[in-house]
């Protein structure tokens, strides 16, 4: 059974950080490509970040770009969404979920929902003072 658990959220204060840890099972991390999603309350789905197979590096889209990073660790089969310099409105539920692409490609791919095929339950981010 495929299953990818988020991990890692919480409450911080504006310009704090949060590490999310997104653990996947049931297939094996080094063959896909994984992204980050965010939503907040009445907004759509955002495409924040990605991480190719066997990649050190990963994509992000301006509005997080220079603050977030992803990593992936296959022999734990786990990817990490490092955050800082938070704002409110990164305020959002943020998921991660798995492409079989095995690469992000361009934002108009690795932004978009559909080219997912397995996701997560999401962990909750509140940036207040």
């Amino acid at each position: 059974q495929v299953q990818l658990v988020e991990s890692g959220g919480g409450l911080v204060q504006p310009g704090g950080s949060l590490r999310l840890s997104c653990v996947v099972s049931g297939f094996t991390l080094d063959d896909y490509a994984i992204g980050w999603f965010r939503q907040a309350p009445g907004k759509e789905r955002e495409g924040v970040s990605c991480i190719s197979r066997g990649d050190r590096s990963g994509r992000y889209a301006d509005s997080v770009k220079g603050r977030l990073t992803i990593s992936r660790d296959n022999a734990k089969n786990t990817v990490y969404l490092q955050m800082n310099s938070l704002k409110p409105e990164d305020t959002a539920v943020y998921y991660c979920a798995g492409s079989h692409y095995e690469t992000c490609g361009g934002p108009e791919y690795y932004t978009e929902a559909a080219t997912y095929d397995h996701w997560g339950q999401g962990t909750q981010v509140t940036v207040s003072s």
